[in-house]
């Protein structure tokens, strides 16, 4: 099967964790029939109130995901196909999305495969992974690495990666802030579940609400930002619920807090 999953649960038992792992050798690549997949699989984790965080890592030590599926595309599978609601990889483009996914990556993330990883709230990256955008070299565009790669770091540093074809090492890539780890391989996965279980540890309602404000707030200035915050509906909904109550009234306990998500 190329895609597979299991469900773990934190060590505090604050919440499950999903994790996803995409397995097409050689190269985890991704067609569309896998990416609508990756959607169906992703829509689900959001929709279920049991996960509280997603890891999404792929098979093997050498890729994490050489992109789109190039031997599809020879076979007529065309660029702007349909990957799903959620965009190509299943959750870059999913709707009203409301929990962390952390990437794991294990490899190579090579064009969509990066493209991917940037669209994860975290990244964990074996010390042997790359990250590197090749599509102007085979005539296509990195549609999603030409908007988020440069958010990310200097405009000039980005043009030289996705014009030039350069390689970020995952050292490079934690220097610029795009990394959050890095990790031996045979300490990836372990690496990726302990974050998760420290988000877990946060009350979900708070962390959807974050989720919702930098995807909404990221690109206006900060008067103007703090002003659309205070009536965000998600931002409501944490600030008035029963676990901004079940917080302070734990540390005062010196318990910890029994998040209820409402």
């Amino acid at each position: 099967m190329p895609i597979t999953t299991s469900t773990s649960t934190t060590p505090a038992g604050t919440g499950s964790i999903l994790e996803i792992v995409l397995d097409r050798p050689k190269a985890n690549t991704i067609d569309a029939a896998t990416s609508r997949e990756l959607s169906e699989i992703f829509s689900a984790f959001n929709s279920d109130s049991t996960h509280r965080v997603a890891i999404f890592t792929a098979a093997g030590e050498r890729f994490f995901s050489a992109g789109w599926d190039l031997n599809a595309a020879a076979e007529g599978e065309a660029f702007d196909s349909d990957y799903g609601v959620g965009g190509f990889g299943g959750f870059p483009e999913l709707p009203n999305r409301n929990k962390p996914i952390i990437a794991a990556v294990n490899g190579m993330a090579v064009g969509g495969g990066f493209e991917i990883a940037m669209a994860a709230d975290f990244i964990v990256a074996a010390d042997h992974a790359q990250f590197f955008l090749p599509e102007t070299r085979v005539g296509v565009l990195p549609d999603a690495g030409a908007v988020r790669l440069p958010r990310l770091m200097p405009r000039q540093l980005s043009n030289e990666i996705i014009f030039g074809g350069r390689r970020l090492s995952a050292d490079e890539a934690q220097s610029w802030g795009i990394v959050n780890r890095v990790v031996p391989l045979a300490d990836l996965m372990a690496t990726a579940r302990q974050l998760a279980a420290e988000i877990c540890l946060s009350a979900p309602l708070s962390v959807a609400a974050v989720l919702e404000l930098n995807r909404t707030l990221e690109n206006v200035d900060i008067q103007e930002a703090m002003k659309q915050m205070r009536v965000n509906a998600s931002y409501r909904k944490a600030v008035d619920s029963q676990d901004a109550i079940e917080g302070p009234a734990s540390f005062a306990e010196k318990r910890p807090p029994q998040w209820q998500g409402k």
